[in-house]
């Protein structure tokens, strides 16, 4: 190279010839210099090369960033929020930036260990989320980096990051914003699977949900009206929450803490009943409802809110030709993965097209995981309750 001449970093000030000094002085860069050409390149590519959601996250010594989670040490004590150092993507994997997570009941009820399915400790909840891509494994296809998404899983939504099967993401549409988004894995794909997969709910037929206005109960109704053009019974449990299940679509509605459900759905159906119920509630409340139902009517049984299991008494099956059945939408996920996607699919859909208004009743930073979890279990949620991790 000849003398005054010498090449900077790719890419750095300085790059290319430069003016030579007098005769008797070679300038070489100063070690100063150079090390701060070093590291300004190595800035510039660790930001080409990771997402800027993860340079504000303190690095690990294995050189991936940290992120907070919400983590179940103890059965039935509250939740801890801790820094967790996350594992590299394998090829069919994708890492997620969880923006909203939802709070289910069954989150509640696996905290306590009286889920069907039980981890180990520790463990982090939460079953859907919606997000951004951040980085996907060598072998995934359907998604790519900044993305928006959704996804299930059994647990771990309930942190700043998830690391997903691609099989358990689905693309968010355009114009679905992911708050809106987030609310409807768990809730609308049950009352989907529900109404349109278990119960096969025709137009102008009448449908009874219970615990109305819950995040399923909303959303039974938001389908059944908006979608299928049937019509909507709400039973709830105060008269707040029956105005509630009004507002967002309901015919009529019912409080069943003041008297008969029987009764109340007699009087404004007559002796004919209801063609489809969907049930969260179980106990005293399923069997009523089970005895509202018409000719050939169709009860689904979603959950046990309050706490009680019934027993079907199968001579009221034989003698009206009623279906008793049930929809545990998570199973779906082993068992017929194709229906369990459509149920995705169809919500995304109708979404996107506007024929379902889907409600956040309540948002929750992160830290107040606890409180979002009393939330529910007080009864006081209306509509979905959600984890915000922005």
């Amino acid at each position: 190279m000849p003398a005054g001449h010498f090449s900077a970093l790719p890419g750095m000030p300085g790059a290319g010839p430069v003016s030579a000094p007098p005769a008797r002085v070679h300038a070489l860069p100063s070690r100063d210099y150079l090390g701060a050409m070093a590291t300004t390149v190595v800035w510039r590519l660790w930001g080409r090369c990771f997402p800027p959601v993860w340079l504000c996250r303190r690095a690990w010594p294995c050189g991936y960033r940290h992120y907070r989670a919400a983590l179940c040490t103890k059965l039935k004590q509250p939740l801890a929020i801790e820094d967790v150092a996350p594992r590299p993507v394998r090829p069919h994997e994708v890492r997620v930036d969880v923006h909203f997570c939802g709070v289910n009941f069954a989150d509640i009820l696996v905290c306590r260990g009286q889920y069907q399915e039980r981890p180990h400790l520790p463990f982090t909840p939460g079953m859907e989320f919606s997000g951004t891509v951040l980085e996907i494994g060598k072998d995934v296809s359907t998604v790519k980096e900044g993305d928006g998404v959704i996804g299930v899983s059994g647990l771990n939504s309930m942190a700043e990051e998830h690391i997903a099967d691609q099989k358990a993401l689905w693309r968010i549409p355009e114009r679905v914003p992911l708050r809106e988004a987030a609310t409807l894995p768990v809730s609308y794909g049950t009352a989907i699977m529900a109404l349109e997969h278990r119960a096969c709910t025709q137009p102008g037929e009448t449908v009874l949900v219970t615990a109305a206005a819950g995040a399923t109960g909303l959303a039974v109704i938001d389908v059944a009206t908006n979608v299928l053009q049937a019509k909507v019974i709400a039973a709830a449990g105060s008269d707040e929450k029956c105005k509630l299940a009004l507002r967002r679509g309901a015919q009529s509605s019912v409080n069943y803490s003041q008297g008969s459900l029987k009764e109340a759905v007699r009087k404004l159906v007559g002796r004919s009943g209801v063609d489809v119920v969907i049930d969260t509630v179980g106990g005293d409340v399923f069997l009523e409802a089970l005895h509202s139902l018409a000719w050939e009517g169709r009860i689904v049984v979603v959950g046990f809110s309050g706490g009680t299991i019934a027993s079907v008494p199968a001579n009221l099956l034989l003698l009206k030709n009623i279906s008793a059945m049930g929809v545990y939408w998570g199973r779906y996920r082993d068992q017929n993965f194709p229906v369990f996607s459509r149920s995705l699919s169809s919500a995304l859909q109708y979404c996107q097209q506007g024929r379902i208004q889907p409600h956040a009743g309540a948002v929750f930073k992160l830290e107040e995981v606890n409180d979002a979890f009393l939330h529910v279990t007080e009864r006081k949620s209306t509509g979905k309750v959600l984890i915000s991790l922005k």
